[in-house]
């Protein structure tokens, strides 16, 4: 036991900050931060600054300013330090801790010391903690343009809300495919006809640094009718209900303070909030499917329930919202 615990020291060393390449940036820190971050030391619980932060950026190294978290990713876990359910791919490595029992992880980059990551703790569906220190992070704002997100609503016919989706400036792609049900890999056939659970759903893939998680709901909220319950037009049953499915608290937030802004101005919606699972995409001959037929969505369009954005940048790729 000793000598594994010898080789995990060894091992852990391996993985630390080298003083001579990053020496100019070590002068920079605090004693403090020399102490967590260089010496693999723990800030005092409740005492760092990002800990309840919800704003909308990304998290990076103080010591070599490399992007690690984004606040898409970000959960309160109510365990004193800032947590995330993923990291930027590539950005932390985990290594055995030298205490034999946990992982570290630390900057991939210039091996800083992050924390540590724990799984099986059901906090989010991705069941992973990164805890964080504080004091190992910067944040910023603005987002590096290679930083993808993913966000996933449900709006009726997964056709439809793709159509529009699609057309957002700062969307990369939309696919349409079915979320929160029981069987794994469900088909078409399966959701309408065998009582699965599923909701007909769309995956969007964005730009953070081109649209915001805030816009990209407001779009969503007016590219369907909210207030339609188990329906949507003439598609009626649960799988084409109003839903959002969140991957973060801030995201979480978002959709309710959009729920109450559609309250005030006189709506009633009846979108609901579940946790993010397991996206399935639908079969390919879904995919794009008013593109390929050269036809227009029967049951969505564009119908204004916000107050204009207050960048005058057009919020859709094209100003035709509906054809």
């Amino acid at each position: 036991m000793k000598t594994l615990i010898f080789l995990i020291a060894i091992f852990s060393t391996l993985h630390s900050v080298e003083p001579k390449l990053w020496s100019k940036h070590i002068a920079k820190l605090t004693d403090e931060e020399k102490n967590v971050i260089l010496n693999k030391g723990t800030q005092r619980t409740f005492t760092g600054k990002y800990t309840n932060m919800s704003e909308d950026g990304v998290y990076t190294c103080k010591l070599c300013g490399t992007p690690l978290y984004t606040s898409s990713d970000k959960f309160q876990s109510h365990c004193g330090w800032p947590s995330f359910d993923d990291a930027i791919k590539g950005a932390v490595k985990k290594i055995p801790d030298k205490d034999g029992m946990r992982t570290e992880i630390v900057c991939a980059k210039c091996g800083g010391h992050l924390g540590h990551v724990f799984a099986g703790e059901g906090y989010t569906p991705k069941n992973t903690r990164y805890c964080v220190n504080s004091i190992s992070l910067n944040f910023q704002k603005s987002i590096p343009k290679t930083i993808i997100a993913k966000a996933y609503f449900a709006g009726g016919c997964f056709w439809g809300v793709e159509h529009y989706m699609e057309r957002l400036n700062g969307v990369k792609k939309v696919t349409s495919g079915f979320m929160g049900g029981r069987l794994q890999n469900p088909s078409y056939i399966d959701v309408v006809c065998r009582n699965t659970g599923h909701i007909e759903t769309v995956e969007v893939v964005y730009d953070p640094s081109k649209i915001s998680y805030t816009n990209l709901a407001k779009a969503f909220f007016e590219i369907h009718d909210p207030t339609q319950k188990n329906r949507q037009g003439s598609d009626v049953g649960e799988q084409y209900q109003s839903a959002v499915f969140v991957s973060s608290d801030n995201e979480r937030k978002v959709i309710h303070s959009l729920l109450k802004q559609l309250k005030s101005n006189g709506f009633t919606p009846a979108t609901k909030i579940f946790k993010a699972d397991k996206f399935y995409k639908a079969e390919e001959y879904h995919q794009n499917y008013y593109a390929k037929k050269k036809s227009t969505p029967y049951c969505h369009g564009y119908v204004k329930r916000f107050d204009k954005p207050k960048d005058k940048l057009p919020l859709f790729k094209s100003f035709k919202f509906i054809d």
